[in-house]
């Protein structure tokens, strides 16, 4: 449930401003946990059934078609769309952890260590289903939860900069508007547990007895108190140390002391690998289902590993160009 996402907050705080930011923050929070109780609640609304997969749901409430053509190309753009961030934001945790333990080193483009972050999954993507891959989600649990702390812990140490400024970023009315909207997208980007809450729960028992409702919710809490241990200190004491000054990552503000963050960007690294498979098991799921469903290919082991690695590959692709076109403003600034 903790996205590397809550990086982002204490920017998307200094684009809201204290008022704003702190209600959109809470808003979020109780928002997001009501619709995933709406979700658990609704996996066995049905006596009998369970709606395993979100196109399941959309076609038990829109119809068999209409409910797949409103579903599924929003549980696309979501999943694809994190996973490319994902695999950015691993690509950067990596640079960041090289350029901080090697101070004198040669240079290296974003673009090798995005690569380099790329070639895991092309073994990840191969585990079965959401059970095997459990071993690997812990690990991004603890993670998320040691960089999190790490972020708010370091910025308290570090105390509050000098002529630290708290009004809106941009000078204008028009600046001030589009970064209240970028902010929302940074915050809702956080809070992006709901996209594979109805997979993980199929994998939960269930019987009329004891539904998986139950264990789901108790569950949901647990990730939801952290959540809220994860994301309100590091973006109140974030945006409170650095203002209008920090960066779209709170790490990279971070630079000393040096082995401290470190450690946290690596933790970022390993949190994103999980979080990417986490991701990316849905949309597999989806693919292979029509391959072997609708256009009759075998569902064998070979087509698991092409299908999967031309999606892992794609992703490295885009996160390359992406980051690419990042860079654009800084080489122009460069050149004059």
């Amino acid at each position: 449930m903790v996205g590397a996402g809550v990086l982002s907050l204490p920017f998307a705080m200094s684009e809201l401003g204290w008022g704003p930011g702190v209600a959109v923050m809470i808003i979020s929070w109780i928002v997001t946990l009501y619709t995933l109780w709406q979700m658990v609640e609704m996996h066995e609304m049905v006596p009998g059934k369970r709606f395993d997969r979100y196109h399941e749901l959309g076609q038990h409430a829109f119809g068999e078609k209409l409910g797949l053509y409103i579903v599924v190309p929003q549980q696309l753009v979501v999943e694809v769309g994190v996973d490319i961030v994902y695999m950015v934001t691993g690509g950067k945790s990596l640079k960041k952890f090289h350029d901080l333990v090697c101070d004198d080193c040669k240079d290296i483009k974003l673009t090798y260590f995005i690569m380099i972050f790329a070639s895991a999954h092309f073994v990840l993507s191969h585990l079965p289903n959401f059970n095997a891959i459990s071993g690997v989600s812990l690990a991004a649990a603890i993670m998320s939860l040691s960089y999190s702390t790490i972020a708010w812990g370091a910025a308290l140490k570090k105390g509050v900069q000098p002529d630290v400024q708290y009004g809106y970023r941009a000078k204008s009315t028009a600046g001030t508007v589009f970064n209240f909207f970028s902010a929302l997208g940074d915050v809702a980007f956080a809070y992006a547990g709901h996209n594979v809450v109805l997979e993980i729960q199929a994998t939960i028992p269930s019987t009329p007895e004891k539904p998986s409702k139950g264990p789901m919710w108790k569950g949901v809490i647990v990730a939801y108190i952290v959540v809220a241990l994860c994301y309100f200190p590091v973006a109140f004491i974030g945006y409170w140390m650095y203002g209008n000054e920090v960066s779209d990552n709170i790490l990279i503000s971070l630079n000393k002391p040096t082995w401290l963050i470190a450690m946290a960007n690596m933790f970022v690294v390993i949190h994103v690998i999980g979080s990417y498979q986490i991701y990316a098991m849905p949309v597999f799921d989806m693919i292979e289902t029509l391959l072997v469903k609708k256009l009759r290919f075998k569902p064998t082991c070979y087509l698991r590993f092409i299908t999967r690695n031309i999606y892992v590959a794609f992703h490295n692709v885009t996160a390359m160009v992406g980051a690419g076109v990042l860079s654009l403003p800084y080489a122009m600034a460069a050149l004059g």
